[in-house]
């Protein structure tokens, strides 16, 4: 889908979104939202409902907003993990109801953005609420599952909990908007993950440990981008795959335009910088250093 073709409600005051805007406040949701997968406050939660496997764990936090589903829909919806990593959660609902871990999410968010000292005066957080807010409630949610789940979950009492759920909403549904690009490239689950690792926005041992593609369905996924001229018989990345790669990200910030035209671009920009004081934190915390460009595959 290009620029032209985005509909009216991608469009504020009759003039189109800009597309760095809407990827300048996307890697700012990003950041933000990143770090529930990385603070001890989400595996000391866990293990307060019985799980101390980092894997399950995982997938019961993000997914718990969709309620107690089978591990099948949670991997139709995060695509690019393998049917071995997803089957892991099953029982994870025995251990506690999806309710409990949504709000022991809420709990471990809510200690690391204090531990780490999130700056964030009354006044900004009501500015950002007033910015989201009004994204949140006009985004179209049609094919967008993970963003749907979330927009349904009751914020919590606590103001900055409640911005953060806000943030998930908004970045879940670029997620979900990114999938339905991969799927119109033909980038199956581990293929998209392969030319993520290839140009560098994801090490590459992180992604194998995480999504457990194995060597032979990771081999096939080489090749098959290999064949398509995006990577060589090195399984490096070319220049045609780096160019495919960008490609898709600019289709997911087209599809992204809609989402953002509520509050317009200077909205957007606004936003962003409101912020940023949350990545500020754990950046200086530490948090990230293990961790680089994660972005939708997170």
């Amino acid at each position: 889908m290009h620029l032209d073709a985005i509909p009216g409600s991608a469009r504020t005051g009759g003039s189109p979104m800009d597309l760095n805007a809407v990827r300048d406040v996307s890697d700012a949701v990003s950041a933000a939202h990143l770090f529930i997968y990385l603070v001890p406050e989400t595996a000391e939660e866990a293990a307060e409902l019985g799980v101390t496997d980092r894997g399950p764990a995982y997938l019961a936090f993000r997914s718990a907003a969709m309620g107690a589903v089978p591990w099948q829909v949670t991997l139709a919806a995060f695509y690019n993990f393998s049917p071995r990593a997803v089957r892991a959660m099953a029982g994870v609902w025995d251990a506690a109801p999806p309710e409990r871990w949504q709000a022991a999410r809420f709990l471990a968010a809510g200690r690391a953005m204090r531990r780490v000292n999130v700056q964030l005066s009354d006044d900004h957080l009501a500015e950002a609420r007033s910015l989201i807010d009004a994204v949140v409630a006009a985004a179209d949610c049609a094919g967008k599952v993970l963003a749907a789940a979330n927009a349904s979950v009751p914020l919590p009492s606590d103001p900055l909990v409640a911005l953060w759920q806000q943030i998930t909403v908004a970045r879940e549904w670029r997620g979900d908007a990114h999938l339905v690009v991969l799927a119109d490239n033909g980038l199956g689950p581990c293929d998209c993950l392969v030319l993520h690792t290839a140009t560098g926005r994801l090490p590459a041992a992180l992604a194998r440990a995480t999504r457990q593609w194995d060597d032979e369905e990771w081999s096939a996924a080489t090749g098959r981008l290999a064949a398509r001229g995006w990577l060589d018989s090195h399984g490096v990345v070319t220049d045609a795959g780096r160019a495919a790669r960008e490609r898709i990200e600019v289709e997911t910030d087209e599809h992204c335009a809609a989402l953002w035209a509520p509050i317009g671009n200077a909205g957007a920009r606004r936003f962003a910088s409101l912020i940023a004081p949350i990545t500020d934190a754990f950046t200086a915390a530490g948090t990230f250093q293990a961790v680089r460009g994660q972005s939708d595959l997170a």
